[in-house]
């Protein structure tokens, strides 16, 4: 299972294909929609956020709510392109028009501007910044949204919170199930389900952007249901752990990711750190802890899936820092695009559906696809064979 997106932040749309999807499957617009309108919400978002009320078009795939077995393709229109036609437009333009040949030659520090423009000799740098905005998360999540739909027909519930931004960490709260998670992050402005700590952060989200500032934070991803041995251990890059670090690293500004206790395991001895393993008649095969998240040797032990992805404050700074323009080679303070003061909240949702994906894909590779009826089979037929092993 695979998909590509193509377009630009700017530019007249967005567009996921996405290609592996088993036929058979129950998916409609709406069920994309609901994500797409959850990564739009968040305290501390844009004013793009005003501008564009995202919904999907499916515009191949699908017939009378089932997918096909072939590719999907879904399109996202982007509402601001009416004022971008002429920047942004496919056809050549005019030597003397000014407001088209207004070049962007000044990168900005924590982009992909400088290392775009060198990579693909872009002297004009909007070339760059165009494909490389968090725009593009869009149709990730629109596919992620596929994919959480597959996993949920499955039995698998996937859930994200904010537990840190701008340094103000959640204190841990317990929750009765992925669904209460949603119910109570779906309630709040950071999605925190630690409401003091919520208040904090709003408190440094206005901070930063009054003091023309951004901030980052910690999101955590959780998912139940999945069934043991998912993954493998066979080949690197068949591990299920590192497929899901490199999409949690991949979205826009995330620069580290941990699964169950992660980094603090290099600060306990393994006796505080490895999960026992215990068996009733029931569920069979359990572990006593989830310090490892439930990941062991690249696969699934069955536990819950737990993966946190750190996001860095976004660059793009109303005081911004300084740079040199790559035509005059002068210093100037970088350029300024329309941003977010902090977009962590909304980053939860970006991550929830990476993490999504990663796990039908996981799935799909793993178990017989070509049919949903014959996949939900033999998923229920490796839990079964799990649990009286």
């Amino acid at each position: 299972m695979r998909y590509l997106t193509a377009g630009e932040s700017h530019g007249p749309q967005l567009t996921a294909i996405i290609e592996g999807l088993p036929a058979g499957m129950p998916l409609l617009a709406e069920d994309i929609n609901i994500e797409l309108a959850r990564r739009q919400k968040g305290y501390g978002r844009g004013r793009r956020m005003q501008i564009e009320k995202d919904t999907v078009q499916i515009a191949g795939g699908i017939r009378q709510g089932l997918t096909l077995g072939s590719p999907v393709a879904l399109v996202v229109e982007n509402n601001d392109w009416k004022h971008w036609t002429k920047i942004m437009g496919q056809e050549p333009v005019a030597d003397d028009d000014e407001e088209v040949k207004r070049k962007i030659t000044r990168p900005r520090p924590g982009h992909a501007d400088l290392n775009g423009a060198l990579k693909y000799g872009h002297r004009d740098m909007r070339n760059v910044l165009e494909r490389s905005s968090a725009r593009e998360t869009t149709v990730r999540v629109a596919a992620g949204a596929a994919a959480k739909k597959l996993l949920s027909l499955l039995g698998i519930e996937i859930a994200s919170h904010v537990i840190e931004i701008g340094g103000v960490k959640a204190e841990k709260r317990r929750f009765q199930s992925i669904q209460e998670l949603i119910e109570r992050t779906e309630q709040s402005p950071v999605r925190c389900v630690d409401d003091e700590a919520a208040e904090k952060m709003m408190k440094a989200i206005d901070t930063a952007k009054n003091n023309g500032d951004s901030i980052g934070g910690v999101v955590e991803v959780i998912a139940e249901g999945m069934p043991a041995g998912v993954g493998s251990y066979v080949h690197f890059d068949r591990k299920l752990d590192a497929k899901l670090a490199a999409a949690v690293v991949s979205i826009n500004a995330f620069k580290g990711v941990e699964f169950g206790i992660g980094f603090e395991a290099a600060r306990k001895p393994g006796s505080e750190v490895h999960d026992e393993i215990a068996w009733d008649i029931e569920q069979g095969y359990y572990r006593k802890t989830n310090r490892l998240g439930g990941l062991e040797g690249g696969m699934t032990t069955g536990m819950p899936i737990i993966v946190r992805g750190v996001m860095k404050p976004i660059p793009t700074l109303y005081k911004p820092l300084k740079s040199v323009d790559i035509d005059t080679k002068e210093p100037f303070a970088a350029s300024i695009e329309r941003s977010d003061s902090c977009a962590v909240p909304a980053a939860a949702i970006v991550a929830e559906n990476v993490v999504a994906w990663e796990l039908a894909a996981a799935i799909v590779d793993q178990f017989y696809a070509d049919r949903f009826e014959t996949l939900k089979e033999d998923v229920d037929r490796q839990r079964k064979f799990a649990r009286e092993f």
